[in-house]
């Protein structure tokens, strides 16, 4: 996994590297606004940790630029404000995580393990599945046309299981998703909710869209089962 963090801060952008190096990740590193869009330009990354407060360009207006370039790299913000309307402005803008300086490495790393793990996100305000259709903006989940209605956390497992058409999910890898906390020995959780959107987008009709990969996780799918 290759990874860039532009930060401008030497000493924090020393530490961070040498603890990504430890745990085997490539590490590239740009200390300010200017150098860090070209690294970004340039290369291809797999996650890039980027800082907001950057001399030459903002990491905003990085953020902005990647993701005019590629919706695939998953970026973490790291800043030192943590005004709500900043973080609603960078997530606008396609961040996938956010930090708030100081921050521990222990949580920073827990962070790019788990963007890192999720893979590439579909970013697509309207997502299609078959007859399903997601709205992400209005977070309007309609199947043959019809309304269904979902809480927070059954639209949050939805969106998720949708925006990974044809990949297995594990329920680790949904909790800390959806709940985006650790549940260790209550994962029967994730199968709870599932059930929950079983009831709701599968049971009314014929084609099931829901499909459990029994022993690891779920995945969504409008193929016929075999």
């Amino acid at each position: 996994m290759r990874l860039l963090l532009i930060e401008d801060e030497k000493k924090v952008a020393d530490f961070v590297a040498r603890g990504l190096r430890a745990e085997r990740y490539a590490v590239d590193v740009a200390y300010d606004g200017p150098s860090g869009w070209e690294m970004a330009s340039a290369h291809e990354y797999d996650l890039i940790i980027l800082d907001l407060m950057l001399p030459g360009l903002s990491g905003t207006e990085i953020l902005r630029r990647v993701r005019k370039k590629s919706d695939a790299v998953a970026v973490l913000v790291l800043t030192a404000r943590d005004a709500t309307a900043e973080k609603v402005e960078n997530f606008e803008a396609g961040a996938d995580d956010y930090l708030t300086k100081p921050f521990a490495f222990a949580e920073l790393l827990v962070r790019v393990k788990a963007l890192l793990r999720r893979g590439p996100v579909n970013r697509a305000n309207v997502l299609h599945l078959g007859d399903l259709e997601l709205d992400r903006l209005s977070q309007q989940v309609r199947r043959a046309g019809k309304r269904i209605e979902l809480t927070s956390k059954e639209y949050a497992l939805l969106e998720y299981l949708v925006s990974n058409v044809g990949r297995v999910l594990t329920r680790t890898m949904i909790i800390e998703h959806v709940w985006d906390e650790s549940f260790e020995g209550l994962t029967n959780i994730v199968d709870v909710y599932v059930r929950h959107l079983r009831a709701k987008v599968d049971d009314p009709h014929p084609a099931k869209l829901i499909r459990t990969v029994r022993g690891v996780g779920y995945c969504m799918s409008d193929e016929p089962e075999p």
